[in-house]
């Protein structure tokens, strides 16, 4: 096994990281403005309405909508739960409290989803679990159409 030596106290004061000022921070979260979560959960309940509507269609049996609107319940339902209880307690000023609340909140989802897919036969009638799977795995990939979408990245001079 090969060993890095430590660096030489010059080597670590001439390092390239900066802090950036109050002033450039503030360009660059002008230059780069957040998506709101909550845009990101109301697209993908949109979504899931789609889907719905169109394997309705699609296959012309409302059970089948009724299975894809309900997988995408069981993603949406449970990211709400998340972004309300991440972003009420997104201003601590303890990182491990913080770290410790986003794991809670993450492990409340994951319950919530298995326990929305685990009573789905009792709540759909004529459930078809393909459809629900669809609904759930194009409610999901919604997250990822956020970051296609969201506002581009401006250079500066």
């Amino acid at each position: 096994m090969k060993t890095i030596p430590p660096e030489t106290e010059i080597e670590a004061e001439e390092s390239d990281f900066k802090p950036l000022t109050a002033q450039e921070a503030e360009q660059w979260r002008s230059r780069n403005p957040s998506i709101s979560v909550w845009k990101v959960v109301a697209g993908q309940a949109l979504v899931g309405m789609l889907v719905a509507l169109v394997a309705w269609v699609l296959t012309g049996r409302a059970s089948v909508g009724w299975s894809a609107a309900y997988g995408a319940l069981a993603v949406v339902a449970p990211a709400a739960l998340f972004a309300r209880g991440v972003l009420r307690h997104s201003a601590s000023s303890n990182p491990r409290a913080a770290m410790v609340g986003f794991f809670g909140w993450e492990i409340a989802k994951i319950v919530l989803t298995v326990a929305l897919l685990a009573v789905a036969p009792r709540l759909v009638p004529g459930l078809s679990w393909i459809a629900l799977l669809v609904g759930m795995v194009v409610a999901m990939k919604t997250y990822w159409v956020a970051l296609l979408v969201r506002p581009s990245v401006r250079k500066t001079d």
